[in-house]
């Protein structure tokens, strides 16, 4: 058996692997997202954020502390870092506070705009080249969000647009994890799960409700699920190309209409769901047009 097939069978079954982690890692998102949900009814964005970031931060300790002590806290760009640092936790922040009063799909719609503001944005930030198909999806992308948002119908609410700048803040994020892609993964986690609990322990105290067995249960379960979510998407970047396993993350729109259908009643608007189907054809667009001009595979966080 020649060495080509070898190669072309083993490229084949990690990249089925790497499907497999993505759709996982996007289910665990989804289940995290409508936790999240359930919890924000009862709870505020920054009780959520606070526990949330210590399970995660004890779940990752192992991790974190292989390399010690002194390599997390020895970091490159230190400005950048902390403009990434707080753009994350703002973007926590954001989305439990957008969820409590939004259908878990309709936030989740203004997310997955995220790969449309990165290429945007990517000439001037990144110094990447945008081909005039990628702005026109860009500018259909951006039609995609109006329709979601129908401006003058009355839902143009401080919901609406808080969920936007958390996804705004989001795509930030990722712009800013490729300017730092010399930091090791761990110390981007450590500083960033750092910053969140730290604005959590702020803002927990206004309106702290003291949980119950059953729900510290579940905040803690989310810091897991989040951290294994993040962790499966990773893994699925290392084993198969970008190309093949990015458009998997559309899926999380799927799984935000059915859970919130089934858990909490939500029936999506009929312009809502035509704006996250034109959406989701823009992002494919971009996502499938920076593979081929910038031949670069990015990495969850």
């Amino acid at each position: 058996m020649s060495v080509a097939l070898l190669t072309r069978r083993a490229v084949g079954s990690t990249a089925g692997l790497g499907i497999f982690m993505m759709f996982f890692g996007d289910f665990m998102f989804a289940v995290n997202d409508i936790m999240g949900k359930w919890l924000a009814d009862t709870y505020s964005a920054g009780q959520i954020v606070l526990v949330r970031s210590l399970a995660a931060l004890v779940i990752l300790s192992p991790m974190l502390l292989k390399g010690g002590v002194p390599s997390l806290v020895r970091i490159e760009k230190p400005g950048l870092q902390l403009s990434r640092v707080g753009l994350a936790t703002a973007e926590l922040v954001f989305f439990y506070m957008a969820v409590r009063f939004l259908p878990l799909a309709d936030v989740m719609t203004f997310y997955l705009a995220g790969p449309i503001y990165v290429a945007a944005v990517s000439p001037w930030l990144l110094g990447e080249r945008v081909s005039g198909r990628q702005w026109l999806a860009i500018a259909v992308g951006f039609v995609g969000v109006v329709l979601v948002l129908r401006p003058g119908s009355g839902s143009l609410s401080w919901p609406a647009l808080v969920s936007i700048g958390g996804s705004l803040c989001y795509s930030m994020m990722v712009v800013q994890s490729r300017q730092l892609r010399g930091t090791p993964d761990r110390v981007l986690v450590f500083w960033q799960t750092i910053g969140a609990l730290l604005i959590g322990a702020v803002l927990a105290p206004f309106g702290w409700v003291t949980p119950g067995p059953v729900d510290l249960l579940m905040l803690i379960a989310l810091g897991v699920i989040s951290m294994t979510a993040h962790l499966c998407i990773a893994r699925s970047l290392k084993l198969a190309p970008a190309a093949v396993v990015a458009p998997i993350q559309y899926t999380l729109l799927l799984w935000a209409v059915l859970f919130g259908w089934l858990v909490f009643g939500d029936r999506p608007h009929p312009l809502m769901l035509v704006g996250a189907a034109v959406i989701v054809v823009a992002g494919l667009m971009v996502v499938g047009g920076r593979d081929r001009h910038n031949g670069v595979t990015e990495e969850a966080d």
